[in-house]
């Protein structure tokens, strides 16, 4: 039995003598991937079945409280204060989902409860303030776990009925909304408050207030239900009349209050694990941060090799979650862009001499008057440094080591879905990832993309315009043997020379850092290819960037093993959870 369990006394007890795999394995279910979830739908079908809380053979069965709600109806008919239903057969045994406990009845909504309607109003007679002889109406929005009083609108007291004002022991229920997840959904009315409801919604009225039915209404044997009567083009709608058909297992009086008890008691314990497991990942997430970046801002080789020392026999602790692998990747190509990876070895040719090799690249690409030539800029001041470069590295501009293109700009009307004569494909924002993806491509004519915008091996795909800021920047190899271009919302670095660490460089944390910096705007955030020319790169000499290339591939690799492993422990154990609940329920 864990802490938390522990803690939670008489609940600690009682789960550990249960013989059912749910009580037995608790924290298993918990700490499963969506386990969390999972348990909760686990415990209200338990608690519908009647497989939660042992049945006492001395209780009052449900059929005697069955007569007295039946008695109780009767009365409200005869004094006008509910509808007479027309009389149905009893529930076929055929349509019964499982056999119930001794004690335990199969009813129909209607004879539980009566179903009101919700109050129809027009837009012109709605106030977003309290405003005299008018009431508060409550929303598909205002009801979740529970009622939510925000964002109510007010409605004349005319249009009310004496009905359609809730009372405490209601239960209101979304009838129609756009999303099917929502239709059905309920919340009991706890508020001491005069306030009704719109037609969008209904409200379920006991003809004898129970508790229970807060966990019916929960349940997915219930949410199934509605799921299965609602029904609509647009707008899906659930009728009052499917309420009142549902098929409901009617515990004793007696059990129900010990199921409602029991519900309430499992429950608090699955909000104790969830506050648990999130405070565990903070403190993982910032043990990490802590760790990983005491190893990115190593100054020296020397001070790296200590502090990776130092963690390093911890990694099996510190990597147990896709996050923290995450984190350690995104240290790793910080370090590879910091001269920190790979041991510097004095006989490499020095960047300065690459770089001198690149100019002669570029004036002669100008010359050609395939490029085009630059304003001189004046060297990165030293205060401008992000950090001490090692010995042979040199500190250049974007502009030095790449051209930048724009994409192709198109009218929707010249977009084809699928190849078409005459026509390209085009790479737009939602093919980038960490590598190009080709899915989802459109095809323009290729009068409209010059010599310039057909992608070459060894260009860099790069998002310059989103909705997301996370996203503008993010760059991948293009390495396809394909005839494509890219749209307005990409743009293209083509290197003078072909460089293949500035895959490091532009999966790396700095260069991200950079762009965020740079990019801006208001609902689309934009990125200016002169932003990408202008950013301060620290140049390896090329020796160095092949082995650097080379240690963070396998690096990497190792990060992606990892994530394999934890990926394939979280299935196994979603799959012991998801045996053990079929077990609890059969």
């Amino acid at each position: 039995m864990n802490a938390v369990l522990a803690a939670r006394e008489p609940s600690a007890k009682y789960l550990a003598t249960q013989p059912s795999p749910l009580l037995q394995n608790f924290n298993l279910l918990a700490s499963a991937p969506g386990g969390m979830t999972k348990l909760r739908e686990l415990i209200l079908t338990l608690a519908v079945q009647g497989k939660l809380v042992p049945q006492d053979p001395g209780d009052e069965p449900g059929s005697v409280l069955l007569q007295r709600i039946r008695a109780e109806k009767d009365r409200l008919i005869a004094e006008g204060k509910a509808k007479r239903d027309k009389p149905l057969a009893a529930v076929a045994e055929e349509e019964k989902p499982f056999e119930l406990p001794v004690g335990w009845e199969w009813v129909k909504g209607r004879d539980l409860f009566s179903v009101i309607r919700g109050v129809t109003y027009q837009k012109t007679d709605a106030r977003d303030t309290p405003v005299e002889k008018h009431h508060p109406i409550l929303r598909a929005n205002n009801i979740r776990g529970s009622i939510n009083l925000e964002d109510l609108v007010y409605v004349p007291s005319e249009l009310i009925s004496d009905d359609q004002l809730l009372r405490v022991g209601d239960y209101v229920v979304c009838l129609a909304s756009g999303s099917k997840h929502l239709v059905g959904k309920a919340a009991p009315f706890r508020e001491a408050l005069a306030c009704s409801f719109g037609a969008f919604c209904g409200a379920i009225r006991p003809i004898q207030e129970t508790e229970y039915f807060a966990v019916y209404l929960a349940s997915p044997m219930y949410r199934d239900s509605v799921s299965e009567a609602s029904a609509g083009i647009g707008i899906n709608n659930l009728k009052g009349s499917s309420l009142l058909d549902l098929d409901i297992a009617l515990p004793p009086l007696a059990e129900q209050s010990r199921i409602v008890a029991r519900v309430e008691e499992l429950m608090r314990l699955c909000d104790a694990l969830e506050t648990k497991g999130r405070l565990e990942a903070e403190q993982h997430a910032r043990l990490v941060g802590t760790l990983l970046g005491t190893l990115a801002d190593s100054d020296t080789p020397e001070a790296l090799a200590g502090n990776w020392q130092r963690i390093a026999a911890h990694f099996d602790l510190l990597l147990d979650r896709p996050e923290a692998v995450d984190a350690l990747e995104q240290t790793i190509l910080q370090l590879a862009v910091r001269g920190l990876l790979v041991p510097q070895d004095p006989d490499d040719e020095p960047a300065s001499a690459l770089l001198k090799k690149i100019r002669v690249e570029k004036d002669r690409l100008i010359a050609e008057g395939k490029v085009k030539r630059d304003n001189p800029l004046s060297p990165i001041a030293e205060d401008e440094k992000p950090f001490g470069l090692p010995s042979g590295w040199e500190w250049v501009k974007g502009r030095d080591l790449f051209s930048v293109i724009r994409g192709v700009t198109y009218q929707k009307t010249d977009a084809r879905d699928a190849a078409a004569e005459n026509h390209l494909p085009i790479l737009r924002a939602n093919n980038i990832r960490s590598s190009i993806n080709l899915d989802d491509l459109v095809y323009v004519p290729s009068s409209l993309i010059s010599d310039d915008q057909l992608l070459r091996v060894g260009d860099y795909v790069v998002c310059l315009a989103s909705g997301s800021k996370k996203l503008v920047g993010k760059a991948a190899p293009f390495r396809e043997l394909l005839e494509c271009s890219f749209g307005a919302f990409c743009g293209v670095i083509r290197p003078v020379q072909e460089i293949a660490y500035l895959a490091v460089y532009l999966a790396s944390p700095m260069y991200r850092d950079s762009v965020s910096e740079k990019s801006a705007g208001i609902g689309i955030n934009n990125l200016k290819g002169s932003s990408l020319l202008d950013l301060d790169i620290a140049l390896p000499p090329l020796a160095e960037q092949s082995r650097i290339v080379a240690r963070v591939e396998s690096l990497r690799r190792l990060c992606a093993d990892l994530r394999r492993g934890l990926s394939a422990c979280q299935t196994t154990q979603a799959q012991v959870a998801a045996a053990l609940v079929e077990t609890s329920v059969a």
